[in-house]
């Protein structure tokens, strides 16, 4: 301890308040039968995204996912499992965070046709294939996407650290 404190002199509350906070976000990965990933167009950014964003105080980042779902999408299905968690070190204007992607299963054209955007944060939903999705997410998400297609697709759930997977020893 610093200044000559004793762990006994620090409270409960004094020790919480020094631990760190981290930003934690929840999406979900949305497929078509050939493989296309959905994306939706936010109202108030440049690039694409998938359906899900930040996890409130108290919620845990299945129920941000399921949260973000509703009020993106209005959708009212139940999240799918885990795929990817991924650390996200310090960027320029945003700090470490934590980022859920869980298996939002697959949909047909016609169910993302019926898709509505009930907050008015998303402009627009579809498909993408690979290509296409590069060309709109930022690349940290073209490869947490692309992990989460294989972790969909071989039962596996993958840690990443800036979007590129890592493994044990």
């Amino acid at each position: 301890m610093r200044g000559g404190a004793s762990i006994s002199d620090v409270t409960d509350a004094e020790y919480v308040a020094g631990l760190a906070r981290k930003r934690v976000v929840a999406g979900a990965v949305f497929r078509a039968a050939d493989g296309r990933v959905l994306l939706v167009e936010p109202s108030y950014k440049v690039n694409w995204e998938i359906p899900g964003g930040s996890v409130e105080a108290d919620e845990s980042p299945w129920d941000g996912a399921a949260r973000e779902l509703q009020e993106e999408l209005g959708w009212e299905q139940p999240v799918g499992r885990l795929l990817v968690v991924d650390h996200v070190r310090t960027q320029q204007h945003r700090p470490e965070g934590i980022v859920f992607l869980f298996d939002g299963g697959v949909l047909s054209d016609a169910e993302v046709d019926a898709l509505r955007f009930p907050d008015g944060e998303i402009v627009s939903a579809g498909f993408y294939d690979p290509t296409e999705t590069r060309r709109l997410v930022k690349p940290l998400l073209a490869d947490r996407i692309e992990v989460a297609l294989t972790a969909a697709s071989d039962g596996s759930t993958w840690f990443c650290v800036n979007g590129k997977p890592v493994r044990a020893g």
